[in-house]
């Protein structure tokens, strides 16, 4: 669309045209956010069942959740990872520092 006019004129009709487009994405942002807190909410409890909440269960006689109930993965993983993120943030932080002053 070519709008002949001066350019106050020009920006009110842009800034017309762009509000609609403006509450869409902001729809659609809040849209996706949601679902991925909504995603993070459900795979935390699923891992905290796995990990803490199964094994304080009476044995299951399902054998997917008597299996989950057995494992003891993801109940090492959390405390042995501590470690590695630790040493990763100072990696991390160490980096930015020498990138900074370098």
């Amino acid at each position: 669309m070519s709008y002949t006019g001066s350019i106050p004129e020009r920006r009110s009709v842009c800034v017309s045209q762009t509000k609609g487009v403006d509450s869409e994405m902001h729809f659609s942002r809040g849209l996706v956010g949601s679902a991925l807190i909504a995603f993070g909410i459900t795979l935390f409890v699923g891992f905290f069942y796995a990990a803490v909440v199964s094994k304080l269960l009476p044995p299951y006689e399902n054998q997917l959740l008597a299996a989950i109930q057995n494992d003891w993965y993801y109940c090492l993983l959390v405390p042995l990872a501590l470690p590695v993120i630790i040493v990763a943030v100072y990696l991390h932080w160490l980096s930015m520092k020498m990138f900074k002053h370098a």
